[in-house]
Parts: C-alpha cells; sequence; structure tokens
C-alpha cells in the first residue's frame, strides 16, 4: 500500500483555502462501495448481538450464583 504526500496543516489560512484543501483530500479517500458497506455494516451488527448475548448470560448466571450465596 503506497501511501501519498503527507502535507502538514496550515496555520492562519483563509477559510477558502482551508475548504478547498479539504475537498482535495476527499477525492484521494477510497470510498467503499454499497455491497461493502452491507457487509461490513451486517458484521457490526451481529457482532453486537452475540456480545450482548454473551454478557447477558454471564450477567443471568452470576445473578442467580450471587443469589445462592446470598441465601
Amino acid at each position: 500500500m503506497e501511501l501519498s504526500k503527507v502535507t502538514t496543516p496550515k496555520i492562519g489560512v483563509s477559510p477558502i483555502q482551508f475548504l478547498s484543501e479539504v475537498k482535495t483530500e476527499l477525492k484521494k479517500v477510497k470510498w467503499p462501495t454499497k455491497k461493502e458497506v452491507i457487509k461490513m455494516t451486517s458484521i457490526v451488527i451481529l457482532v453486537s448481538i452475540a456480545v450482548g448475548l454473551f454478557i447477558s448470560i454471564l450477567d443471568f448466571i452470576f445473578t442467580k450464583l450471587i443469589g445462592i450465596i446470598i441465601k
């Protein structure tokens, strides 16, 4: 992977120049395709659900154990 030339930000530039540089930098970004976005979003949702279920199960088990210990 080749990195393009990194520029340092200039302090005190005009807002017009700043926005122009932002536009130039955004043109360098490799934006994901719709298919990639859907795939990655699905993965994030599935992992979030799995972690939520895992934590819920642990919470249930620990709650029952503490209840048994306290009695």
